[in-house]
């Protein structure tokens, strides 16, 4: 197993199957499942490559499993946070540790930018993904907002910890 920055030789397409084959996975039950269904092959790939994001794969041999992007904070109230924007595994490598290392890997990716706090937002009904970022020492301040995916309007929760735990 290695977790690296994304290469220019990469392929966007494969690592984007990975957001679709988790996202199909973790937001069942979830998120409307005709909106988890009508998700496009290729749907995350342009996003990998923004201005500002730094984005890491997760490998098995030359198999990408995992992937996961961090930049500094998105919000306005929470400028001079480093964030977890996503951090996805296809399904079949969730619960093996992989999901830990590459979270570590992106916190320190953040703290090696300077980062001295993190954050990320966690769809308020994704209590495994919640207790995950709980037990690696995340916790949820008491902010929320709200997004809309597939119709349905979905509250997320923000956790926060610092860069160096």
């Amino acid at each position: 197993m290695e977790i690296r920055l994304l290469r220019e030789t990469d392929s966007r397409l494969e690592v984007s199957r990975i957001y679709e084959e988790s996202w199909k996975t973790a937001y069942r039950d979830i998120v409307p499942q005709a909106y988890l269904d009508g998700i496009p092959a290729g749907h995350w790939a342009e996003a990998l490559d923004r201005a500002g994001w730094d984005t890491l794969v997760l490998t098995e041999g030359e198999r990408l499993i995992g992937t996961s992007s961090v930049c500094a904070s998105r919000w306005p109230d929470w400028a001079g946070f480093g964030e977890v924007v996503s951090l996805y595994l296809l399904p079949e490598f969730i619960g093996r540790g992989c999901g830990k290392a590459l979270l570590a890997a992106a916190v320190n990716r953040l703290a090696g930018q300077g980062f001295q706090e993190v954050l990320l937002w966690v769809l308020e009904e994704n209590r495994r993904a919640r207790h995950f970022y709980e037990r690696a020492g995340f916790a949820a301040p008491g902010d929320f907002l709200v997004d809309e995916i597939g119709g349905k309007s979905l509250r997320e929760v923000l956790y926060c910890r610092s860069a160096f735990l």
